[in-house]
């Protein structure tokens, strides 16, 4: 990426040598000494430290083809094409060798490195007086985040990995690093929950519209989406952590985002909508990001599969659209109506987009595609109009050339027909490989709420957030007064008020558009059979993997759920699952294998 702050140019090759430049660890990424500006060249002002963080997210965005591929290829939703590598097909068959390419740690510890050595800096211009106390926390708070989602990242893959934190001032500390004691994930979790939580509770909001950082254009695009979203992490370590009251209070805080902005007095429509999950549109010029049909819901032709309106839209949508990208009030920072955490991909600048490479079949080397359980998952579900499969499915991903191709991260690279198989491409040529990582959105937000529900007894408000939303589950369509219907009446962060009622009084709460997750994409609500507490949790991590799918959340998914139930086989049968059904001859081998949870974690090499 680049910086037009201050005129800074930041494209990952030259941010990566400004940012090791300060450290003084230059060996270890073999760079040309004119590629390094030293700590007094950098570290001057808040435009420098700025630079730096944008540096840093840059260095950050090589990190995206990795973590698809661990997050996704261990799972059951991808799968490896005939054109995979070796690397790609010990990764899906759980039988990783420490000369991976994919399962190396560098990448992950460079960043972290990279991060070290930023806080330390920071902490400099503090006492040297050349940060304000509140840009220093800010900017610290971001940094700290961002290390720590790396750290849970590490943890989730390889069960136990070097806890680091200090500056690395040499190449043989560097080294060191392999050597250093190992911390297992729980008590990693436990270690980063403690330092997120010691940051002021200000800090933990996203940057607002008068800071330097996002006030700035960077590459042509808005910032407001680059940045970790920090009580979105702090609600995942809590889930992991089996502190579901404070999960839930985490996730709520984001969901009511509209409601705390008091967005009810300055754009009713956004109130109503941001991160709620509706059907309706959320501002004049912007279509629903729901699956919808256009005029007749019983025509098959009349799904609404385009890049500006519809379900697809939320993965494609032009972001340069105002109505998109810039929903806000006087005190608040720009609002997607989704997403919460999103980096671009730009062919004008490094890195490049590694996803046209995993899955495009066409400019691509097509190495990865939806599994046959994946496309079955999305076949078994029936719409509200009763057409069998889930519009979801189609919309994730297309046949073009007769082959299934995963497309959420393909659509500003080709736009396929509505059939697609036939396609056309975005840009002028096959190099120009623009697109985005897709990091966390508002439906991820209500399905960790959902689980976290359930498990602190809220089964009932977790079924409604996951199926038709809180009006639909708390009515009684018989009684015309609402003033005791459509709310939880439950105390924080379980209280929602969707009454949506003319009598005694017209009254419109703020949920009371809230459909929920399988209500906005038009499918069917799950039955509840068995256990409730269990079947309701099966039912959030299978609707995981029909809104969510190839986006980087399953492995950690079914690793933590896993985990909690102490049951090794609800990961094994899944990853079993899809092996069958793609007629890997080792599948039986690897659910064996996948019984034993020591099985589940990378080997730890750095290469």
């Amino acid at each position: 990426m680049k910086s037009t702050i201050r005129k800074i140019t930041l494209n990952i090759g030259l941010a990566t040598g400004v940012l090791l430049g300060m450290s003084g660890c230059q060996k270890m990424f073999d760079l040309a000494p004119e590629e390094a500006l030293s700590t007094k060249q950098m570290y001057r002002d808040i435009y420098d430290a700025d630079a730096a963080i944008i540096g840093l997210y840059g260095k950050f965005s090589t990190l995206a083809k990795q973590y698809v591929i661990l997050n996704e290829l261990r799972g059951d939703l991808l799968d490896v094409t005939t054109n995979a590598d070796l690397s790609l097909r010990e990764i899906n068959a759980h039988a990783v060798s420490e000369t991976n390419e994919y399962a190396n740690p560098r990448a992950y510890y460079e960043v972290i490195l990279n991060c070290n050595d930023i806080l330390k800096n920071f902490k400099i211009m503090l006492d040297q007086n050349k940060i304000k106390r509140a840009e220093y926390y800010q900017r610290s708070a971001d940094v700290l985040a961002l290390r720590s989602w790396i750290y849970l990242q590490l943890g989730i893959h390889y069960g136990s990995v070097p806890y680091v934190t200090e500056s690395v001032e040499t190449v043989d500390d560097v080294k060191s690093l392999a050597t250093k004691a190992r911390v297992p994930l729980a008590d990693i979790i436990k270690q980063l929950i403690k330092e997120l939580e010691a940051i002021p509770a200000t800090y933990l909001d996203p940057y607002t519209l008068d800071n330097t950082l996002v006030s700035a254009n960077v590459d042509g695009y808005s910032p407001t989406t680059f940045f970790i979203e920090k009580h979105l992490l702090l609600g995942d370590l809590y889930l992991w952590d089996q502190q579901y009251t404070k999960a839930a209070s985490m996730y709520k805080y984001i969901m009511t985002t509209s409601d705390r902005l008091g967005f009810e007095a300055t754009d009713i429509n956004v109130w109503y909508h941001l991160y709620k999950i509706t059907r309706g549109q959320i501002s004049s010029g912007m279509g629903p990001i729901a699956v919808s049909y256009n005029s007749d819901i019983n025509d098959v032709n009349n799904l609404l599969d385009n890049n500006t309106t519809g379900w697809r839209s939320i993965f494609a949508r032009d972001r340069s659209n105002t109505n998109y990208n810039s929903i806000s009030n006087t005190s608040s920072i720009s609002r997607d109506p989704e997403w919460l955490w999103l980096l671009p991909f730009d062919s004008k600048f490094l890195p490049e987009n590694p996803f046209v490479e995993l899955f495009s079949n066409v400019g691509g080397k097509y190495l990865l595609q939806p599994s046959k359980a994946a496309i079955d998952y999305w076949n078994g579900q029936t719409q509200t109009n009763n057409f069998a499969y889930d519009a979801r499915g189609v919309m994730s991903y297309k046949n073009i050339n007769g082959n299934p191709v995963v497309f959420k991260y393909l659509y500003n690279f080709m736009n396929p027909n509505s059939a697609g198989s036939i396609y056309s491409l975005v840009g002028k040529s096959l190099q120009e490989k623009n697109g985005r990582w897709f990091l966390n959105r508002a439906a991820n937000v209500h399905l960790k709420f959902a689980e976290a529900a359930n498990r602190d007894g809220r089964r009932k408000l977790a079924y409604a957030l996951v199926n038709a939303g809180v009006a639909s589950t708390y009515n009684n369509t018989a009684i015309s007064d609402k003033t005791n219907l459509m709310n939880t009446f439950d105390s924080p962060p379980y209280d929602f008020d969707a009454r949506n009622g003319d009598a005694p009084t017209r009254y419109r709460s703020s949920w009371h558009l809230a459909t929920g997750i399988r209500g906005r994409a038009m499918v069917k609500s799950n039955t509840v059979e068995g256990d409730s507490t269990l079947a309701i949790e099966n039912s959030i991590i299978q609707e995981g993997a029909l809104e969510l799918a190839f986006e980087g959340h399953r492995w950690g998914d079914l690793v933590r759920v896993a985990i909690r139930r102490n049951d090794p086989s609800f990961l094994a049968n899944k990853v079993y699952d899809k092996l069958r059904k793609s007629n890997n001859p080792n599948a039986e081998a690897v659910r064996s294998r996948l019984m034993n949870k020591d099985n589940w974690f990378l080997p730890f090499r750095i290469q």
